[in-house]
């Protein structure tokens, strides 16, 4: 899942915008400031950083179609989380410092991976509250060191309006459906789903409607995006090829676990043809996100560290080609998301916590190439 539980790594490894825009973002209740820009290559590509959020975790912030909103996820308990639930706000005006948004999921049981759907008035989430009211148990620290990430058989895909009033249920299938993500020409959602015994992606109208499956190769398929035209699909995955290596993810999956510390890149054509590997950095690389001009991706990665952190952004041709790095810092950023008219980027990051563990939301200009 795109979850929230990567920054805890940490813990246990671990366009130019027009003038109006800038005056648009300085407004009173949060002031733009390149102060939480934390190194001059992180200038080269962002102006005027917002802070957005100021305490749990919060993260995977997608755009309505419109840009005017963001929809993300949050385990702040102020805001009466107890784990993960599913938020929106408008980001120019909401003063999330000191008022709570609007919570869209039930509240009851966990939620991960919501995205607006055409209209920007209804989103699709996913959300184990079918399985019960409680938030499912996270996965204790093994004995034997490896980080995990928890795969909830109880989650499914649901679709609600922004006053959280659920509207349809997506997936009915045994087993895990999550990381739902909509193509820009509103007509399909690309998932991830264990229905096969497996986690790979497939794709629905946004009714639901003409599943399609579009990969087989064993592995972690999971946090596809389309491009800005719809065509093509970008995604993490892992690939175990050795017997060792696929005997341990074959166990994990049993357990209902996967180790997401070894993940490489991937796109194809938007019905699963032409599947191309972008990277061969090791370690983990993902949370990829279409550049505007659909030719390249800007992801999170490790590969830089040999301890597995930091995380940093990173941008890369779909050829596998001109490596750059976007943010450069100790912290963690991950989760960047271009918004539709390519002016602004969103992404989670440890920055300017107070040394404390929160992840908080920030949007900046973009000013890269």
């Amino acid at each position: 899942m795109r979850l929230l539980l990567f920054a805890l790594i940490a813990l246990i490894i671990s366009c130019s915008p027009k003038n109006s825009t800038t005056e648009e973002l300085e407004t009173p209740l949060h002031t733009a400031t390149d102060s939480l820009l934390l190194s001059e290559n992180e200038m080269k590509y962002l102006r005027n950083i917002k802070q957005l959020t100021f305490g749990g975790n919060n993260a995977e912030a997608y755009w309505s179609f419109d840009d005017s909103l963001l929809v993300f996820q949050s385990d702040y308990t102020a805001w009466g989380a107890s784990c993960d639930q599913i938020f929106y706000t408008d980001w120019r005006k909401d003063d999330l410092k000191n008022n709570a948004p609007q919570r869209i999921s039930t509240g009851l049981g966990r939620t991960t991976c919501s995205y607006f759907l055409p209209g920007n008035e209804t989103i699709v989430y996913a959300s184990t509250h079918l399985g019960g009211d409680s938030c499912p148990p996270v996965p204790e620290r093994r004995t034997d060191g490896k980080y995990v990430w928890p795969i909830y058989d109880t989650y499914d895909i649901f679709t609600a309006d922004l006053s959280g009033n659920l509207l349809s249920q997506l997936t009915n299938e045994p087993g895990y459906d999550g990381e739902a993500t909509v193509s820009p020409k509103g007509d399909k959602i690309v998932f991830t789903s264990m229905r096969t015994g497996d986690l790979e992606l497939f794709t629905m109208n946004i009714d639901g409607s003409d599943v399609k499956q579009i990969t087989s190769d064993l592995g972690y398929d999971g946090g596809a995006f389309f491009s800005p035209d719809g065509s093509k699909l970008v995604w993490r995955a892992s690939r175990p090829k050795t017997e060792e290596e696929i005997k341990e993810y074959q166990e994990l999956l049993a357990e209902g676990l996967v180790k997401p510390t070894e993940m490489e890149l991937y796109v194809a054509d938007a019905d699963g043809s032409n599947i191309q590997k972008v990277t061969d950095l090791g370690q983990a690389n993902w949370a990829p996100f279409f550049h505007p001009s659909g030719n390249k991706l800007i992801f999170a990665s490790n590969h830089h560290t040999e301890r597995g952190f930091p995380f940093n952004l990173y941008m890369i041709n779909l050829d596998g080609s001109g490596l750059v790095r976007i943010t450069e810092n100790d912290t963690f950023d991950a989760f960047p998301v271009f918004s539709n008219d390519g002016k602004y980027l969103v992404f989670s990051s440890n920055r300017n916590n107070g040394g404390t563990r929160d992840t908080n939301l920030f949007v900046a200009e973009w000013i890269g190439d």
